[in-house]
């Protein structure tokens, strides 16, 4: 490489010798702010861990998955919270009809179109909660629903400690 870059006298004199791998390590930081956007995979990863097929729907609709279960195929609604009120993580179950700059009222996913919700709160634990529990409500408190907890995946946001 190094031949190559002196014929097209390429300066190679900024590059070290440093590992692409740990500039890698020292880049990639998991946030908080980015759980919106992982929650459907997680959700996807989740399913696929207990031997479940998940699929992400190619066209928009009410739910997120859909998952291939013994008892048929579920319709699952992921939903994320970072808001740790005084009373507890409170994450909107509700959904805004479509509208012109979104400013309609939430109102709640009809039971009959959703099996389940996937919920994950900022500690990153992770509720699955049938669709009928919550059927009516736009706001739930999630310490409310702790029995639904399926786990957590708090261990995706630090490295373990290095063995020697």
């Amino acid at each position: 490489m190094k031949a190559h870059a002196l014929r097209l006298g390429v300066d190679l004199g900024r590059l070290t010798d440093q590992p692409l791998e740990a500039h890698c390590q020292a880049t990639l930081k998991p946030a908080l702010r980015n759980l919106r956007e992982a929650a459907t995979s997680l959700a996807a990863s989740w399913f696929a861990l207990c031997g479940y097929t998940a699929a992400i729907p190619i066209e928009p609709t009410v739910y997120d998955l859909l998952v291939s279960t013994p008892d048929g195929i579920k319709r699952v609604q992921v939903k994320t919270t970072t808001y740790n009120g005084k009373t507890g993580w409170q994450v909107s179950v509700g959904r805004r009809p479509y509208s012109i700059g979104n400013r309609e009222r939430q109102v709640p996913y009809d039971p009959e179109l959703i099996d389940w919700f996937f919920i994950m709160d900022g500690h990153l634990n992770m509720y699955l909660i049938p669709s009928k529990v919550i059927g009516g409500r736009v706001s739930i408190l999630l310490r409310t629903y702790a029995k639904y907890i399926v786990g957590n995946a708090e261990g995706l946001m630090t490295p373990p400690p290095h063995v020697a």
